[in-house]
């Protein structure tokens, strides 16, 4: 069937009455009656040749032909709104979605990100959020910030920061810590890099102890738990400088470990957009100025 011959006014019907359930409800979104609602829908019933309502006393339920249509015109109507959305008082935004490890974005990005969107009003960013583990495409990514040694498969990486490691806890716990062997009597909170301990002890020239603390997979929720008195935790210390110096944790020792940077990734198969451009020499302009 040639889908030209597929009226949009009728394929509209059909999708807002099958996604509220009711030709009444429907001609109230589009603003028609409920007769020109059920008028389309026919027709478009009368072009396909099947049913794709029951039509009951109390509303319509979908055939199986009509579920079979309904989230293929969902979709198709969705991604056409989101689009148009995007000419606003005659520019066209273009989307840029990124993603980050939240240590990074609640360190660093998110303070940043209005001086990005005053530079480049007609670029909308969506960030994401994880825990270094993303895949690009399904989850849409155009970039992503993540930390490691800049070695991933198929990815382009630029690096953008050091972020080194060193324990902090609460000031009160802090108190009764006044050398890196006396953190074997207080529980040490890990990440899932197992080894993150292990090394700064053996850069603090101490024997490690046996890490029994709990595990969580965000520095952001680690360092939240460790302000509560939970144990110490070992962080990137450059991302928490406003807890640092508002004085809800304190770093214990000057010594830190660095295991790996933060970097911007981005598929090598993946033809860069302007918008993608532009975020790339704001972000390394930021962090070589930070």
């Amino acid at each position: 069937m040639n889908i030209s011959q597929l009226p949009l006014n009728a394929l509209r019907a059909f999708e807002a009455s099958a996604r509220l359930g009711s030709f009444t409800k429907a001609g109230m979104e589009l603003r028609v009656s409920q007769t020109a609602v059920s008028h389309q829908v026919k027709s478009l019933e009368a072009i396909l040749g099947v049913s794709l309502f029951d039509r009951l006393p109390r509303g319509v339920v979908l055939t199986d032909e009509g579920q079979t249509l309904l989230p293929v015109l969902s979709d198709a109507f969705g991604r056409m709104s989101a689009t148009l959305s995007r000419f606003e008082h005659g520019n066209f935004q273009e989307v840029l979605t990124i993603g980050a490890v939240s240590t990074f974005a609640y360190g660093w990005l998110i303070d940043r990100l209005s001086d990005f969107s005053q530079a480049y009003p007609d670029v909308d960013v969506r960030l994401k959020t994880n825990n270094n583990r993303a895949d690009f495409l399904e989850d849409g990514l155009d970039y992503f910030i993540r930390f490691g040694d800049g070695a991933w498969h198929s990815t382009n990486a630029v690096q953008l920061m050091n972020a080194p490691l060193s324990p902090v806890c609460a000031p009160s716990m802090a108190e009764a810590l006044k050398s890196p062997a006396d953190l074997k009597a207080v529980p040490l909170l890990r990440s899932y890099r197992l080894d993150e301990w292990s090394r700064w002890f053996e850069a603090a020239k101490v024997e490690p102890p046996s890490i029994r603390g709990w595990m969580f997979d965000s520095s952001v929720t680690m360092a939240a738990a460790a302000a509560k008195g939970a144990g110490v935790a070992l962080v990137p210390v450059t991302m928490f400088r406003e807890e640092l110096e508002t004085g809800r944790l304190k770093q214990l020792f000057p010594q830190t470990v660095s295991l790996g940077r933060y970097w911007l990734t981005w598929l090598k198969s993946r033809n860069e957009t302007l918008a993608m451009r532009q975020f790339r020499d704001w972000i390394e302009g930021q962090a070589s100025a930070s």
